[in-house]
């Protein structure tokens, strides 16, 4: 399982890759194969404003329904519709595909996040 390093990571399995006032935001590797085959993805449109810790989609799986959480505060840009339409990019791509949404964050976004050395030794202690 990989965690890239140029990646944010929270303790809810999302990722954010930060890119001037935009956040591009996806499910992590270790989630998508927690949850299994995913069958179906809802995303919230441009200009719906999401809060950090707050549930902004829902992804549902043969296993399960999981809420995805905002890992900070801003307003949807963008939300990636071939997602939406095949979600199982998600299994194959969690990095690359299979971003989630862009949002427009503040001057001091992502600074909570974990980076990918910290995400990793995370993922060891809720293994155990």
């Amino acid at each position: 399982m990989s965690n890239p390093a140029d990646l944010k990571y929270t303790k809810t399995h999302e990722w954010v890759r930060l890119e001037g006032d935009v956040a591009t935001i996806g499910m992590t590797d270790y989630a998508q194969g927690e949850l299994g085959d995913i069958t179906y993805l809802e995303l919230p449109e441009a200009g719906t404003s999401v809060s950090a810790s707050e549930p902004f989609g829902v992804v549902e799986s043969v296993k399960a329904a999981s809420d995805i959480y905002a890992p900070l505060d801003g307003e949807v840009v963008d939300r990636n519709e071939d997602a939406v339409s095949s979600p199982d990019v998600i299994n194959s791509s969690p990095y690359d595909n299979a971003w989630l949404i862009k949002v427009r964050v503040g001057e001091d976004a992502g600074a909570d996040l974990m980076d990918a050395e910290a995400y990793g030794k995370y993922l060891e202690e809720v293994a155990h």
